[in-house]
This record gives structure tokens, sequence and C-alpha cells, in this order.
């Protein structure tokens, strides 16, 4: 993402998971996974929505760690239709987490439902301090139940996975969803509105 941009390896289910890490230059309030978008659709931690939330988060003092799903980039393994990427997540959170500090999650399409399955996992053990997702899969995936203090960002233009899938899964649960107008699934030229938008709703 940067120069200070940290290269680590990490230990997972399926080999080794290739990972980046950057840090914020304030005190470290946390510790952030982010989930990138579908590995059989181009998707990986290089992701600009992905990369976008990682600048996010640092602006506001968490370490970002951003991970490669198993097949994708130098991460061993193959792709296991969201089951194995899960497993993947949780493995990284692992790794990364520290005792004294809390951690959030925070995905792109794909990536926001394997990061509400990771969060839904470790609930009882581990509880995440917070979820970010963005253009969750909710039209394409068995996207769980989430905390109420979820941080949902959709696109109104989003062709990949409609508004209206995401408005029908975060209805019953009472959870908002911050719309984008006239914004597409990838938020082409709208970056920094995402990144403001999450600064913003994280603060509330």
């Amino acid at each position: 993402m940067n120069r200070e941009t940290r290269s680590l390896r990490i230990k997972g289910p399926a080999g080794v998971i290739e990972a980046e890490v950057d840090e914020p230059a304030a005190a470290l309030k946390g510790v952030v996974v982010l989930c990138h978008p579908h590995p059989q659709h181009g998707g990986t931690m290089g992701n600009k929505v992905v990369q976008t939330l990682a600048r996010a988060f640092v602006q506001m003092g968490y370490r970002a760690v951003r991970f490669n799903f198993r097949g994708v980039g130098a991460s061993q393994g193959a792709w296991d239709e969201g089951r194995g990427e899960v497993d993947d997540a949780l493995a990284v959170i692992a790794a990364v987490r520290d005792p004294g500090l809390p951690v959030a999650l925070g995905g792109f399409s794909f990536g926001g439902f394997i990061a509400a399955q990771a969060a839904k996992a470790i609930a009882e053990t581990t509880p995440v301090e917070r979820l970010v997702l963005v253009g969750p899969a909710t039209s394409r995936f068995p996207m769980p139940a989430v905390a109420a203090d979820t941080v949902v960002v959709h696109g109104e233009a989003d062709d990949v996975v409609p508004l209206s899938a995401t408005l029908d899964w975060a209805r019953p649960q009472a959870l908002p969803v911050i719309v984008l107008p006239g914004v597409g699934h990838f938020f082409h030229g709208q970056l920094t509105l995402l990144k403001n938008q999450v600064v913003q709703a994280w603060h509330r």
C-alpha cells in the first residue's frame, strides 16, 4: 500500500498465507483484519476497496492486516467455496491479534461474507470489536446476522450485488445501511468518499 507496508507470512490450514501489514503513525488502538473479494473473480489483498479500508483504519490508529486467501498470490492451497477461506481468516486473526488490543474485522464483497462468518465463529471465545462490510455478497452467499453496531456500506448502483439484496438481509436485523448514491460495486472514483464514510460511521 505504501513504502512502510510490511510483508508477513502466516501458517494457515492449507499452507502459508501471504499477508501485508500497515501501521498507524499514532498510538495503536487496535488491529483490523481485512478480507478481499472473490478469489475466482480477480480478488486479492491488493484490491483498491480493501486498500481503502486499510487506509481508513490506519488513519483511525489501527494496525491493518490484509491477506490473500488460499490459492491467491503466494498463499498456498486452492479455492474451497468459502469454507476454507473462513478458516484462513480465523488463522490470520489468531496470528496477528494482540491480547491487549481489540480486533476488528472488515471485508469487501465476498470478503464481507467471510468477515461476517469469521466474527460469528469466534463470537463466544474472542469476540471482535466491530465489523465493517462494504458491498457484502448478500445475494451470493448465506450471510449470517451481525452485531447491531456493524458498519455496512453499499453502492446504490451496485450491479454485482443488488442493493435490494443487502436491504433484504439487513431489514430483519433492523441494521442500518449506508447507501452511496449512484455508486457501483467497485466504488470507481468514489474511494475517498468510501474512506470518509467508514471513518465517520466508526466514530458515531
